[in-house]
């Protein structure tokens, strides 16, 4: 139920609409800006996050997560447009790039595959709204039928679109 806007749908908006997805979306795969109409919206970026994206369209729990405590995800997957610096965590990593899910996807697959597996142990209550073709690969993951489909393959290349765009 999230709100997909293409590439022209932003720029034909009013500069004063623009802000609010240039501000709260995401771009996925396809290049295009989603604004999350659940929960979502509120997840915070930490790069020590709680939760990660899969190339399935769902985030994971990558950890336990304390009652109370807030929700974080690594935006360095989120195919942004420009660097931005988070807050100071301790950590190597400052500030997000847009080609961080080039450069640390391999580790973020790692996190997920630790977890992955108890996707049928826990209460799915959005296991309904999954696309059940999807369903149906994560299930085959599960049996071990097939791998575990890379978060690389949300990867949007915008400096590529940016010199395929028509002048």
């Amino acid at each position: 139920m999230d709100r997909e806007f293409s590439p022209p749908d932003f720029q034909n908006m009013e500069p004063l609409y623009q802000e609010i997805p240039d501000t709260y979306t995401y771009r996925n795969n396809n290049g295009n800006l989603v604004l999350c109409w659940d929960h979502g919206r509120y997840v915070n970026h930490s790069f020590n996050s709680n939760c990660l994206t899969t190339a399935y369209d769902f985030e994971i729990a990558i950890r336990d997560i304390r009652p109370g405590e807030q929700l974080t995800d690594d935006y360095g997957y989120l195919n942004i447009s420009s660097p931005f610096r988070g807050i100071n965590e301790g950590t190597k990593r400052k500030t997000v790039y847009p080609d961080d899910l080039l450069k640390y996807h391999k580790v973020r697959d790692n996190k997920i595959k630790k977890v992955f597996h108890k996707i049928k142990k826990v209460e799915q209550p959005l296991e309904p709204v999954i696309n059940a073709k999807t369903w149906k690969k994560i299930e085959k993951v599960l049996n071990g039928e097939e791998a575990i489909t890379s978060i690389l393959s949300n990867y949007f290349d915008t400096e590529s679109q940016k010199l395929a765009a028509p002048n």
